[in-house]
């Protein structure tokens, strides 16, 4: 895993029309784009350049796994007509440079994957994107017909950020990287109404960034530039749902199993060794269980806390030796997660209130002693339909199909229960749309709690916003389905692989996701949803392919994840630290902290459970303090792992 930055001029007022940056603005723009590489060291300890011609400056920081003596980026092809910088894995990468070897005669350099990108984007053009089975961010600059060309990868597993002023567009792996390169008002400018979705949904939807000025690049989104021209953006990729009835379960269930086994084949491609996290569930289980078939002495990760309750260690110990790995485990303080939480801001870039990085941080860090590389099992819940709160609308089916009149009525009368009673929420939601109802697995602030807590608060900007277009284009699924697609371009993207992506590279360690893979969809996107979620169950088709590799007792064993101890330790433990943050903070414009205050001090006295709107709060804060004010300098490690273990 690498880290790149890019930078293509736009050429005005170059009365040559040809974009070219004077020799001085070509070295003034050089060195800012090198020293940017420093604060993306953590992805790419083991090499770094940079390159440049008459109009673009790339720079690179490589993790090196594949091919790791030779592959160095910037990388060259055809005698430098193109310059390739490529933060991924593209897992098919043998099989493709055979066929453009056998069908095109085509040349190669590396025994790398990066090469095949290259060689794929000479002889098929901008189509390549879709040959790639992998996980991937890149920038090809063609020399001789001036044009950028970029991609992202299908599900928006790997990062690209895009700011562009009068110089010139930049991309990079990293949003500080561009905050570097950037004036400092492009800093200080807080997007407002990403801080509104924010609050809401515990994470920025993309595009956005919370700095208004800096964007992402969709996932499943290719472009191209040229100099003095606008990103064309072009969307190869938008999953779709082609159910299909089925007729022999026993078929479906064997095709689960042979494409998972297949993915995680090609995801232990690697020169260095492959481990994989461990939580205990179904998901991580049957990852590590395939990945044994071909490292017997794998090595598995898990962590836990020092409190009751909220550690799998346990758990997924059990499961390490049902499966027969070895097992490392990592215990996390409150006082760990309290001292770490700056740097672990810093490393996300933009705020993302899922207490989960925490242990996730910390895991990686212990993992990333022994190995280079770990599997994990993102993506089998909004892919199999794991997610609890999608039988919901199994729930709500009675109620939903009542009259107008009736729904009206039920709506009025949750709003007369008592905050906290039983199936106040229930009725509530029977009440309402799955257009209005579902918008992502965290719901954190309600509008009405916005409104006397954020003082930029618009009753204009909506979560329906960021989920309308994705509800238009999936009217033809059941709701059931249309929450996993829901899911796809906001959970997914917006937490899930945010804080994989981050956490794991903070500590220069690679991390795959097996489920996540172009063939694994193909499978999964035609499951009818009574072969996904039942009243009793979830993942229910997925379960039953993985009855002969993951252990009978972990088989219907329920969701674990990395639960985290906020809510006790907020009443304990973390509430003097999570006051001074609050009182400290210099959001006061933004968030009102007497508000603030008194959420924490209602936490703490209960009864009712406060934690998960006090840790956004206190992430954003942070954030706040780290990239807006500069008044929070966590202390940033230097990597110190060795090129190859």
């Amino acid at each position: 895993m690498c880290g790149l930055i890019g930078f293509l001029a736009a050429g005005a007022g170059d009365p040559t029309g040809t974009g070219d940056l004077s020799e001085t603005d070509l070295s003034v723009t050089r060195q800012a784009i090198a020293d940017s590489l420093v604060q993306m060291r953590h992805r790419g300890p083991d090499d770094g350049d940079t390159w440049s011609d008459d109009e673009v400056v790339i720079g690179f920081r490589r993790l090196s796994l594949i091919d790791w003596e030779h592959s160095h980026q910037p990388l060259p092809y055809l005698d430098g007509r193109y310059h390739l910088i490529f933060n991924g894995e593209i897992y098919n990468y043998l099989e493709l440079r055979e066929r453009l070897r056998t069908e095109f005669g085509a040349e190669f350099a590396t025994q790398g994957d990066g090469e095949a990108i290259l060689a794929g984007y000479h002889y098929l053009g901008e189509r390549i994107v879709t040959e790639l089975r992998g996980m991937f961010t890149f920038l090809i600059w063609d020399s001789q017909e001036r044009v950028l060309f970029g991609a992202r990868d299908w599900f928006g597993i790997k990062p690209l950020y895009t700011y562009t002023d009068e110089r010139g567009s930049f991309f990079a792996s990293e949003k500080k990287a561009l905050l570097s390169v950037a004036p400092a008002e492009v800093a200080a400018d807080v997007n407002t109404e990403a801080l509104q979705h924010y609050l809401t949904l515990q994470y920025v939807p993309e595009p956005a960034s919370m700095h208004r000025r800096i964007t992402r690049i969709d996932s499943g989104t290719s472009f191209t530039l040229r100099p003095g021209g606008e990103v064309v953006l072009t969307r190869y990729f938008t999953p779709d749902f082609p159910i299909r009835p089925v007729s022999e379960p026993d078929k479906l269930y064997r095709e689960i199993a042979d494409a998972l086994r297949d993915s995680v084949a090609k995801h232990m491609r690697s020169d260095f060794t492959v481990g994989a996290f461990l939580s205990g569930g179904i998901d991580s289980t049957a990852i590590a269980a395939l990945a044994r078939e071909h490292n017997p002495k794998l090595l598995t990760f898990t962590t836990g806390f020092e409190r009751e309750g909220f550690s799998e260690i346990d758990v997924a110990a059990e499961s390490a030796a049902a499966i027969g790995v070895q097992h490392i485990t990592k215990v996390v303080s409150a006082q760990e997660m309290m001292d770490t939480l700056p740097l672990i801001v810093w490393y996300l870039d933009d705020p993302v209130a899922d207490p989960a990085l925490v242990p996730l941080y910390f895991i990686a860090r212990e993992a990333r002693k022994r190995v280079k590389v770990v599997l994990s099992g993102e993506g089998a819940d909004e892919l199999f339909g794991g997610y609890t709160i999608y039988r919901e609308p199994i729930s709500l089916r009675r109620l939903s199909a009542a009259p107008d009149p009736v729904k009206r009525l039920l709506g009025s009368l949750s709003t007369r229960l008592p905050e906290g009673m039983r199936g106040k929420d229930l009725l509530r939601r029977a009440s309402i749309g799955i257009e209005e109802r579902y918008y992502g697995n965290a719901r954190i602030f309600r509008p009405d709690e916005m409104a006397d807590l954020l003082k930029t608060y618009s009753p204009q900007v909506s979560y329906t916003d960021v989920t309308a277009p994705y509800y238009a284009a999936s009217r033809h699924l059941d709701d059931s389905t249309r929450m996993q697609y829901i899911d796809l371009f906001t959970w997914l993207r917006g937490d899930i692989l945010v804080k994989a992506d981050k956490m794991t590279m903070a500590n220069s360690l690679e991390l795959r996701v097996p489920f996540l893979d172009t063939e694994v969809f193909r499978v999964a996107s035609a499951i009818p949803v009574d072969q996904k979620i039942t009243r009793e169950t979830t993942k229910y088709a997925l379960r039953r392919a993985l009855a002969e590799i993951v252990p009978a007792h972990v088989l219907n064993r329920a969701k674990l994840g990395f639960p985290v101890p906020t809510r006790p330790w907020l009443q304990a433990e973390m509430y003097e630290w999570a006051r001074e943050i609050i009182v400290s903070a210099g959001t006061g414009h933004l968030i009102d902290t007497a508000e603030a205050l008194k959420l924490l001090d209602a936490h703490r006295d209960g009864p009712h459970d406060y934690s998960r709107k006090i840790w956004t709060l206190l992430v954003f804060m942070v954030w706040h303090g780290i990239f807006v004010e500069g008044r929070i300098k966590p202390e940033i490690p230097q990597p110190v792992y060795p090129v190859a273990i």
